[in-house]
């Protein structure tokens, strides 16, 4: 197995075990990584909760077919994404501790959360 795929095993696990859970409540990924990448697929951010150490850099990747965005619901915005389409990714690295909530203008029910600690 080459070392992209050894990477993605990990978070894959983390989200399916995420799914099997939310029927006993929200779940919330945690990662210790310098980096760490959230998906937007189905008209969703996932995982839609993510809990990292300041300093880690989260990437959005678009694997939907329509366009969104990555949108701080802070005013004024701590960060915002151009659009994405499809393929496209934003990347925030968050260097003080905090909760960021974060939504999709183009489709505001697309909500996410992202704990620095």
């Amino acid at each position: 197995m080459n070392t992209p795929m050894k990477r993605r095993i990990p978070g894959v696990l983390a989200l399916l075990t995420c799914a099997v859970l939310l029927a006993s409540g929200p779940c919330v990924y945690a990662t210790d990584a310098a980096s760490t990448t959230v998906v937007i697929d189905n008209f969703a951010f996932n995982p839609p909760k993510l809990s990292i150490k300041a300093g880690t850099t989260v990437r959005w990747e678009n694997h939907d077919d329509m366009p969104h965005l990555v949108i701080s619901d802070k005013t004024p915005r701590e960060f915002a994404s151009k659009p994405l389409d499809s393929g496209d990714s934003f990347s925030q690295t968050f260097t003080k501790p905090g909760t960021y909530s974060y939504f999709c203008s183009m489709h505001p029910r697309m909500t996410g959360v992202v704990i620095v600690k």
